[in-house]
Parts: C-alpha cells; sequence; structure tokens
C-alpha cells in the first residue's frame, strides 16, 4: 500500500513550482544558499525514503537548517514531529537547532518568491484541456465550448482568454468563391475526362449521378436505378404515362454501299426461318424498323451472335443517289465485338479507313498535359495561375468516347470487293427511348418543327447554313411541311399502340431549350386533337369494332390493348383529319416522311460544332425586355435532324397486346441534356437498367445479354452472375445461408443448360430402348406418347414402363439418390463421352416450329378463344412422328416459355421447372386450392468431408510435424480443385433431371410478382425434348401445367407454361 500512496501523492504534488520544495525534514547543508534572514543557507531538500511512515514520508515542508552552530544563535530547543504512536524526533532522531531571530527584509523576499511560485502554480495551466473541461462532469453544460458566460465567473476570464488564441478562432474562407465552388477541380472538364478513361459517361451522366445508383457495366457507367423509391411509379408511368430512358450506350454500325452487295454480304448471317430478315420489303424502303437474329454464317440454328435492330435510309428522296444504300445496325454494347467482327468479314472489309468525321483528335487529359514549368523570377510557393486560361486560350473539348473499343482504334473499314464501308458509329448518335401512351403529348409538346427561312430573313451570318440551303430546294421544303403535318397528327392518336410496329418518321426540329416551361408539369393528350373518347368495359379489356388485326410478319399491331377501351365519336369519316388519322393508323409514316438529315455526317457534324451554349441562350435570356417572354432567335436558332423510331411494345400472347410501347427518338451527339431537360419537364420519369428489366420481362421478351444462353455474350454474362452470387453467399455463415445440397438444388448459381439438354436426351434415348426391349419380347406394346417420362412417386421406386425417374444407369430409389455418399463419380463418367459425341445446344427460334409448340401448350378446354384459333392456322396434331421430325431438326434445343402462377407464389431468378407427378395432378382434381407439394429433404455427404478437412487444416496451422502432416493433407480428393463450400455442390453434377423427386425440365431466367398480370409471373428455358415428352403424357385438360420451386424453398407451385409467338 506504501507504493500506491506514494505515487498517488506524487501525481497529486506533481504541478507544485520546481523552486520550492517542501521536505519532511532538516538537512544541513554547507552549499545551499542563503535566504534567510540570519544569513543561514535556505534549501529544498528531497525526503529520506528510509524515515517516517508512508503517509508522512511524502509531505514536504520549508525549514531551515543552519550549517554549523553559531554562538549567539543557540538554542537547545527541538524540531519535533508528530508521528504514529507520539511525538518523536526529527527524521534522523538527532536534535535540529532553529535560529531565534531572523532578518526580515531578507524573510520577506524569500516569502515573496514562495508566494509568486505558488500564484504560477495556481494561474497557469498544466494541460492540453480548456477551462470548461476541467469543471466536475456534473457541472458541464454543451454550450461552455462556445458561450463563456455559461462558465462559472471565476473561471470566465480565463475562458475568455483562451477563446481569443489564434488556435480556436475560425478559418476565413475566401471571400470571392462559395461552399460549391471551393470544392471543385480547378478544371472541370479537364478532370471529368480523367475520370472517363476506364468507364465513358453518356451525355446525361452528371444528371444521373445526382438522382441514381450508377454502375459500372460494358465499359460504361450507367443509371440502374433511382435513389427514390419508385418500382410502382415507374410501372405506372410504363402503364398510363410515359416513362424515359437513355439508351445512348447501344452501338451503332453502318453499312454503306450498293444495295444489291450489302443484303448479298448479310444472307449468310440470318434466316428466313427465324422471321424478318434485311431484305424484308417494309424494311427495305426505309418506312420501318426491323429486328432480328444475327448468326454466324452459315450456322444456322447455331452459333447465334445476337439480336440487332436495323433501319434502311429512305430511298427516292431528292438529291440522294439511287445506286447508294445506307444501313444502321443497333446492338448491344456486349455483342458489338463478335458482330463488327462478322460483318467485317462477310463484307470483306479488312483496310481500315482515316477519315476526319470518324477519327476525332484526342481530347486533353490531366495525364496528357504537360507540367508548367517554373519561370525563374517566380516564389516557391506562391500560387501562379495556370497559363492558358485567359480569353485568348483555346477551350478544352468535353470527352466524347466509346467505351466499347480502344480510342486509336479505326472505325470505319473499307472493301475493294465489294464497295461496302462499315462505320462504327457508337456514341455518334444519342438514343432516349419513351414508354407509355402520353408519349405523343410529351413529344408534340417538348418539340416543335423547325421554322422555313423566309426571304426577307437576314441569313448571312447564321451559321446552320445547312438549312438555309436545304430550304431553297422546293421538293425539301414540301418534304419538312408534310413531317410537320404527321408529327402534329401524332397528337391526335390516344397510344403509340395503334401505330403500326417499326414506324420511322423524320423531322428537323428547332431548339428545344427555348420552349422550356417555367417549372415542370404533367402533360396531358389534347381533347380537341384526340377524335375518340374513352368507353371502359367492364373487364378492362375489349378488342376495339372497327379496327382489324394485322399479322406481325407484316410491321403491324395487332389488337393492341391501348385502343382496345377506346370507340370513335362516330363512324363518319368526312372530316379530312378524321380521315389522315385513320390512314396514319392502318398504313403508318409514308416512305418519303421517313427521309432525315442525320443519315449525313456533315451536317450532324456541323449541328454539333455550332450549337449555342446554356450560358449564352440564358444571357440572351436575360436580355428580354419583358421577363418570362418567348425567345426568338430567328436564323441563328439550331436546326436539329432526329429520327423517331416505333417501338411495338408487347407483341407476342393473346393478353396486353401492345402494352410497353412507345418511341425511341434519335439525335446527334451533343445535344442529349438540349432534349432530356424538355422531356423531363413535360412530365416524362426518368428510368434506369432495372426499368429496362421490368419492361422486358412485362412485354414477354428476353433480356440482353442475360437471356440469350446461347451466344457468348450470355455465357459471359452467366459467369459474371454466378461469381457475384457466390461471393454473396460465402459472405455469410453456414448457419445464415441455405443449404443447397438439401435442398436439392444442384446449380443454383449459374444454369446448367448444356447439362439439362444432354441428360434429357440420353433420358428419352434409354425409354425409346427400353420400350423396344419390352414390344420385342412380347410385351405390352405402347406408343411413344404413353411412355413419356413422367415425375415419380417421393414414396416409391420409378417404374420402368412409366419411366418416372429412370436414369440411363438403371433404376433406382429417390431416397437411396439423395443419400448417396458420393455420387460425383457418376457424373464423372458419364459427361465426358456425351460432350464430346453431341452437337452444343441451341435456342429454338424457328416461328413455324414455336407456333406448333404453341398449339400444343394449349389446354384442349378452358380457353375457348385459344381453341377456336388453333384449328384455323393448320397446325398438327401432337404425334410420335411430329416429335420425331421436330427433334431431329432441332437437337439438344432450349424453348423460351411464359410462366403464369394462378395461386399462391412469386417465382425468382434460377427457379426450378419440374414435371408434376401422377400424384400431384390427382391432388389437384380433388383439391382446385392445392398449392403443391414439397421436396423431401436431402442428405449432404459432403458436410462430414468438409469439417474433416477444415479441422486438419486448422491442426496443421497449430502444429507442423516435419514427417507426418505433410501425407495426410496429400491423398484428398479434390486437391487440384478449390476447396469446397458447405451448402453447394462440388464437382461434377450428376443427372439434374432425376436429382429430385420431381423431373427438371428448365429453369427461370425472370421472375417476380407481375404487377401487370396481379399475379407471379416468370419467364425462362425449358429443354425441347423435356417439354414433348411432358405434352404426350399429359391429358388434354391438363397440358402445360409444370412445377415451380425456388432453389432456396423445398415448396412446389403450381404454374401454367405458354409459349407466345
Amino acid at each position: 500500500m506504501s507504493n500506491a500512496k506514494e505515487r498517488k501523492h506524487a501525481k497529486k504534488m506533481r504541478n507544485q513550482p520546481t523552486n520550492v520544495t517542501l521536505s519532511s525534514g532538516f538537512v544541513a547543508d554547507r552549499g545551499a544558499k542563503h535566504l534567510n534572514g540570519g544569513g543561514k543557507p535556505f534549501r529544498a531538500q528531497k525526503p529520506d525514503p528510509s524515515s517516517g511512515t508512508p503517509r508522512q514520508q511524502p509531505a514536504r515542508v520549508a525549514h531551515y537548517s543552519p550549517p554549523r552552530p553559531d554562538v549567539n544563535e543557540q538554542s537547545s530547543s527541538k524540531v519535533t514531529f508528530k508521528k504514529k504512536g507520539g511525538w518523536k524526533a526529527g527524521p534522523e532522531g538527532a536534535s535540529q537547532e532553529i535560529p531565534k531571530y531572523i532578518t526580515a527584509s531578507t524573510f520577506a523576499q524569500a516569502r515573496a518568491a514562495e508566494i509568486s511560485a505558488m500564484l504560477k502554480a495556481v494561474t497557469q495551466k498544466s494541460s492540453n484541456s480548456l477551462v470548461f473541461q476541467t469543471l466536475p462532469r456534473h457541472m458541464r453544460r454543451r454550450a461552455m465550448s462556445h458561450n463563456v458566460k455559461r462558465l462559472p465567473r471565476r473561471l470566465q476570464e480565463i475562458a475568455q482568454k483562451e477563446a481569443e488564441k489564434a488556435v480556436h478562432q475560425k478559418k476565413e474562407h475566401s471571400k470571392n468563391k462559395c461552399h460549391k465552388a471551393r470544392r471543385c477541380h480547378i478544371n472541370r472538364v479537364l478532370e471529368f475526362n480523367r475520370r472517363q478513361k476506364k468507364n465513358r459517361w453518356l451525355e446525361t451522366h452528371i444528371w444521373h449521378a445526382k438522382r441514381f445508383h450508377m454502375v459500372k457495366r460494358w465499359g460504361y457507367c450507367l443509371g440502374e436505378r433511382p435513389t427514390v423509391k419508385s418500382h410502382r411509379a415507374c410501372y405506372r408511368a410504363m402503364t398510363n404515362r410515359c416513362l424515359l430512358q437513355d439508351l445512348s450506350y447501344y452501338c451503332c454500325l453502318e453499312l454503306k454501299g450498293k444495295e444489291e452487295e450489302i443484303l448479298k454480304a448479310l444472307a449468310p448471317m440470318c434466316s428466313i426461318d427465324t422471321g424478318l430478315t434485311f431484305a424484308a420489303v417494309h424494311c427495305l424502303s426505309g418506312k420501318r424498323q426491323g429486328s432480328l437474329v444475327l448468326y454466324r454464317a452459315h450456322q444456322y440454328p447455331r452459333g447465334m451472335l445476337g439480336p440487332v435492330s436495323f433501319l434502311w435510309k429512305a430511298g427516292r428522296t431528292p438529291g440522294d443517289a439511287p445506286e447508294s444504300r445506307q444501313l444502321w445496325i443497333w446492338l448491344h454494347p456486349t455483342l458489338k465485338q463478335d458482330i463488327l467482327e462478322e460483318i467485317k468479314a462477310g463484307c470483306q472489309c479488312t483496310e481500315p479507313v482515316t477519315s476526319a468525321t470518324c477519327l476525332p483528335e484526342p481530347l486533353p487529359t490531366p495525364a496528357r498535359e504537360k507540367s508548367p514549368t517554373k519561370p525563374p523570377d517566380e516564389k516557391i510557393g506562391k500560387k501562379r495561375k495556370r497559363r492558358g486560361d485567359g480569353e485568348d486560350a483555346a477551350p478544352i473539348k468535353k470527352f466524347v468516347g466509346d467505351g466499347t473499343r480502344d480510342a486509336h482504334q479505326p472505325r470505319s473499314w473499307s472493301s475493294p470487293a465489294t464497295g461496302i464501308v462499315v462505320s462504327d458509329l457508337t456514341m455518334e448518335i444519342n438514343r432516349f427511348r419513351l414508354i407509355g401512351p402520353l408519349s405523343h403529348a410529351v413529344l408534340t409538346e417538348a418539340l416543335q418543327a423547325a421554322a422555313v427561312p423566309t426571304e426577307g430573313e437576314d441569313t448571312e451570318d447564321t451559321p446552320h447554313r445547312w438549312w438555309i440551303e436545304a430550304c431553297k430546294n422546293p421538293d425539301r421544303v414540301s418534304l419538312h411541311l408534310r413531317q410537320e403535318a404527321v408529327f402534329e397528327l401524332l397528337g391526335g392518336i390516344t397510344s403509340p399502340a395503334e401505330i403500326p410496329a417499326g414506324t420511322i418518321l423524320g423531322l428537323t426540329v428547332g431548339d428545344p431549350r427555348i420552349n422550356l416551361p417555367q417549372k415542370r408539369s404533367q402533360v396531358l393528350p389534347n381533347p380537341e386533337k384526340c377524335q375518340v373518347k374513352p368507353t371502359f368495359l367492364s373487364n378492362g379489356f375489349s378488342e376495339m369494332p372497327g379496327i382489324s388485326e394485322f399479322s406481325y410478319e407484316e410491321g403491324k399491331c395487332t389488337c393492341s390493348w391501348s385502343c382496345a377501351p377506346w370507340k370513335p365519336l362516330s363512324d363518319q369519316t368526312d372530316d379530312p383529319d378524321n380521315e389522315e388519322v385513320r390512314q396514319l393508323r392502318l398504313e403508318g409514316v409514308p416512305a418519303e416522311c421517313a427521309h432525315s438529315f442525320i443519315w449525313n455526317h456533315a451536317i450532324c457534324k456541323s449541328v454539333t460544332e455550332n450549337k449555342m451554349s446554356d450560358q449564352d441562350l440564358n444571357r440572351k435570356r436575360s436580355e428580354l425586355l419583358v421577363p418570362g417572354s418567348q425567345l426568338v432567335l430567328g436564323a441563328h436558332e439550331s436546326k436539329i435532324p432526329l429520327l423517331l423510331v416505333h417501338q411495338p411494345g408487347r407483341v407476342t400472347g393473346d393478353g396486353r397486346r401492345g402494352w410497353g410501347s412507345g418511341w425511341d427518338v434519335l439525335l446527334p451527339k451533343g445535344w442529349g441534356m438540349a432534349f432530356w431537360i424538355p422531356l423531363i419537364y413535360r412530365g416524362a420519369r426518368a428510368g434506369g437498367l432495372k426499368e429496362t428489366a421490368v419492361h422486358s420481362q412485362y412485354k414477354g421478351s428476353p433480356s440482353i445479354p442475360g437471356d440469350f444462353p446461347d451466344c457468348s455474350a450470355g455465357t459471359l454474362f452467366a459467369e459474371e452472375q454466378a461469381k457475384t452470387l457466390l461471393e454473396k453467399y460465402t459472405r455469410r455463415p453456414p448457419a445464415k445461408r441455405p443449404n443447397y445440397v438439401k435442398l436439392g438444388a444442384l446449380a443454383p448459381f449459374r444454369l446448367p443448360w448444356e447439362q439439362l439438354t444432354r441428360d434429357w436426351e440420353s433420358r428419352v434415348r434409354a425409354q425409346e430402348e427400353l420400350s423396344g426391349a419390352s414390344s420385342r419380347s412380347g410385351g405390352e406394346s405402347g406408343s411413344l406418347g404413353d411412355q413419356a417420362p413422367r415425375a415419380p412417386s417421393p414414396r416409391r421406386a420409378p417404374r420402368g414402363a412409366g419411366g418416372g425417374g429412370t436414369a440411363p444407369s438403371g433404376s433406382r430409389e429417390p431416397e437411396e439418390a439423395m443419400d448417396t455418399e458420393c455420387p460425383a463419380p457418376a457424373g464423372t463418367e458419364r459427361v465426358p463421352g456425351q460432350d464430346a459425341r453431341g452437337p452444343p445446344f441451341c435456342v429454338l427460334r424457328s416461328r413455324a416450329a414455336l407456333k406448333q409448340l404453341s398449339a400444343w401448350c394449349r389446354p384442349g378446354s378452358g380457353d375457348g378463344r385459344a381453341a377456336r384459333r388453333a384449328p384455323g392456322r393448320g397446325q398438327q396434331e401432337l404425334s410420335p412422328g411430329a416429335r420425331r421430325s421436330l427433334l431431329a431438326r432441332f437437337p439438344r434445343a432450349l424453348v423460351w416459355v411464359s410462366l403464369a402462377l394462378p395461386g399462391k407464389g412469386s417465382p425468382e431468378p434460377h427457379a426450378t421447372i419440374c414435371v408434376p407427378a401422377e400424384e400431384d395432378l390427382l391432388q389437384l382434381r380433388r383439391d382446385p386450392l392445392f398449392p403443391g407439394p414439397q421436396e423431401p429433404k436431402h442428405s449432404d455427404p459432403f458436410k462430414s468431408q468438409i469439417r474433416r478437412r477444415s479441422e486438419r487444416r486448422g491442426r496443421g496451422k497449430g502444429r507442423r510435424p516435419p514427417g507426418p502432416a505433410a501425407p495426410e493433407e496429400g491423398p484428398a480428393e479434390g486437391a487440384p480443385a478449390p476447396a469446397p463450400t458447405l451448402g453447394l455442390w462440388p464437382g461434377p453434377l450428376p443427372d439434374v433431371t432425376a436429382h429430385c423427386s420431381r423431373a427438371l425440365l428448365g429453369f427461370v431466367t425472370q421472375g417476380d410478382f407481375s404487377m401487370a398480370a396481379g399475379g407471379g409471373g416468370a419467364l425462362g428455358f425449358v429443354s425441347l425434348t423435356g417439354l414433348l415428352a411432358m405434352l404426350s403424357g399429359q391429358e388434354a385438360a391438363e397440358r402445360g401445367l409444370v412445377l415451380l420451386r425456388p432453389p432456396a424453398s423445398p415448396q412446389y407451385r403450381l404454374a401454367r407454361l405458354a409459349v407466345e409467338v
């Protein structure tokens, strides 16, 4: 305890002045300085650790110790101290004498020095804490840090002195810059160019970055979803209003040359079996946009490259050469490299073309700038102005590049043999998409046709000479006026779904920033222009009388959902406007009205370079005499050529035809924000990549590139998605994540399409051999349809006649298949041989075959309209011969299907599509509200192996024996492979079709609750072989019934499968 008390006392006395030390006794010191009045030395003596008790030992008392006794100042008195047990002598136990008298002046000086030292110790702060921090905690207040009057009065003066110090003063901000300007880079354009080296920005990037969650995809920085909760709001915009998206990241390839040579070069890359080709009549004239799927030359139905849309430049326009044609091919950025190389090989374009319009000069970035040399007369550390920042400095250009190619790579290639020139126009044209019924109202309000210059107008100093020269031709002026009239007619049509699919309208408009409203508002269709009135029926949707259906092959939308609830005011067609609107609905825009100056690269370059900046436009607007009045620029107003391309929306299935239709606006680069803001101010809601996926899902169309597994882009997307999902799965501990091995999910992250088609082919071949052997032996023979595969019962073994769970290796109980210790070797034996012999899988895209499958998937009763339409098309019956012929043409094929859940359940991506067992159908007949069966729990044979391996690894880390430890870890089964993950199936997969109690048919790629259908909906792929086998084994009333099961749930849900064409 003595040491602790000494430390405590020393801590308490550490702030005492150094020139005064209190001691516990008097020790003579001859060399001490004489400070007392009697000439005796005064000394601050250290305490003696050997004397006194611990309580008195650290005590220090100022004393006077004379070096030797004086005769005149002798005294027999002794200094005693009160110690434990009574009064005793001093520390040394010897008597010490004190002087009888002192000198007053000397004594006063000594005491004054001690008092000043004491006052200095009291007033001097010995720590870094402030005054209010020295108070007890119950007396502290938050306001004491900035308000001195909150402190006690005795401390206010000290606190005021602390506050006046320079350390506690706030830093003075610059007077000439605001807070936002001080945070900005010294040169914002250079900084933005530097940040676009890896991922390019769209022209609307800054606007999106403030309102969207940005992601880096495909070499671009794109907006994924809004930061606000807007899922339902975006759906309402697509359904009832208008949704706006920036699709400028899509790539555009231009082919220029003779029409015959272009068609000859592109003919081997497409097939008429899949639908329209580049030689379609409506598309070749330039009045319609076409879409198709490209394949490698002469490799259909395999070797798929990807889906594209194409536009032909309208022919027979004034001033155009008839023998030269232009073709634009629009495609997703993930498909660009493969398709560009295939087109260059087909067109024999190998020589790069150097053109000023195609090869822009490299723009400066901070990395390319040379560091300025320091002049000798400038001081080091002094700020100097950036050289070249004055009025004479050349402005730095904004970086506009392509994220899918190198900046130094050529953009154009020519062929001396065919005369075709292939150019890459990526990021040269902006593309905005408007979706929803109010697209017409938003376009007609935001855009106004360019004014034709009059004779008296001064056009000498205008930078837009191309428009003046074009208006000198009377034919071009009349064409422009006709295009303006057609554009005005769009305001009289209530929905884009009433326009024929793929309609193209060319137009030249004025600067949309001039007519920008003061604040954002919601536009509505003009009732004076609309020739129809709303008449909603009881069911909400019905066919519109008076308008016939048009086939999709002819490029016209059929049975539009949006035009169905509307009926005409009268059947009279005497009104010329009504007749023109009816003609526009039936035939679309005339071919000559599809002409646009946007096809001319020189004009587009002039429009981009001569654009009036926002600063100059706002300055002119501020100079108006009447604030808020219309700004008239006259000949100095920019004229922008653009193309309006109609998007058909939903074109498959029987319900909601035309949902999601809209318009695409193509305009030159540099004008993105000038058009984006006016469209937003007219009530259009912005959407991102998430809204694009939802739009494609509700339309029933495959999403790019995830729903194209037979192309290289789809394979790469699946690998990246599997890696992302696996990282997310392994971040959770084993107790907080599902065990997919016990749930029976073999591939929850990456879908094994190749193995699915291969296993179904082996399964059907084994059943055919079994049925042939039984028929030769004299047993009961049946058709292939009677021996179709059906999922076995979870309680009994599958029978050979039914073929429920029979695998090629032989029949086995489902429980034995689930409880097997290591089924991986069986799968390993079957995989290499099948891969070596069989062809790769493909996706069935033949329209004739898809129509046949669509008729076979419809139930025999229930849907009267579908049953009536099927016989009229002359479809074949589901017979073994028809099945064999279809499988011979498309072996190992996948079929794109849509699934609808009539009851509970919301499907998820990567959910399994299974064949219902006989017990499930019997239960459904007895109970129409049957929710579905459940998958029995599987055993995890790899759990013990993974735990033993982890235990051995833990023991190896703790201790490392020199000899025996190495052989134990060596003979692991998967030594070269990565360590297995608990809950996932390691190594090669077994038979995916017979692993669970219900036979696996396919997988879901898009699935969620559909607000358009009011229930669960999904899209995915199934094996063609398995689909035919399932349909042949089902009754007519139950055709198309399947089971859906998410990877992390054992619950199956009943769903209706359909092949929509």
